[in-house]
């Protein structure tokens, strides 16, 4: 069965996690330049989200039983990872956001499969700060989780903003 939930997060730092609900969400030593570039962090319970803006952003929480088709075509960043949700709760929430309070998602306990697909990300760094104004120019995050087997992280479609320059 799928579920889908919207939430509208602020993406203090740039950034949104994704982790296990009994995580600490210690992500400090996984945000290398890297990590940064490819604007995601990853540990084994938790997950970062880096983020075109560090305001409210719009997010589309998908469970689903099975992995999805791929429509990368449709956004402009989609990166993947494996979260292993060993409560069988996952949390999502702003990073400086109080975690018991964030929205808590049932998924099967164990591996799970967390692809991030990012869009509108021009517009929201050309409004900036008042991006979160209109939903012409917030940032749309669409995060899609279903059970599968630990897996390295892959970027599927990589965004640079103008002047971001990768060493990679």
């Amino acid at each position: 069965m799928t579920t889908t939930t919207e939430l509208t997060l602020f993406a203090d730092y740039f950034q949104i996690h994704v982790s296990d609900a009994d995580s600490d969400g210690d992500l400090s030593d996984a945000w290398t330049a890297q990590a940064v570039a490819d604007h995601l962090a990853v540990a084994p319970d938790a997950l970062g989200i880096g983020t075109a803006v560090n305001v409210n952003v719009s997010v589309t929480v998908v469970v689903l039983p099975q992995e999805p088709g791929d429509d990368s075509s449709e956004f402009d960043h989609v990166v993947e990872a494996s979260l292993d949700v060993s409560s069988g709760r996952m949390v999502v929430l702003g990073c400086t956001d109080y975690a018991p309070d964030a929205a808590t998602f049932e998924v099967p306990a164990g591996w799970n499969r967390v692809r991030v697909s990012r869009s509108n990300l021009a517009r929201a760094v050309q409004a900036d700060i008042d991006s979160d104004e209109s939903p012409d120019t917030i940032e749309k995050i669409r995060i899609q989780v279903w059970p599968a087997p630990e897996f390295p992280a892959k970027i599927i479609k990589r965004w640079s903003q103008p002047g971001d320059e990768l060493d990679a």
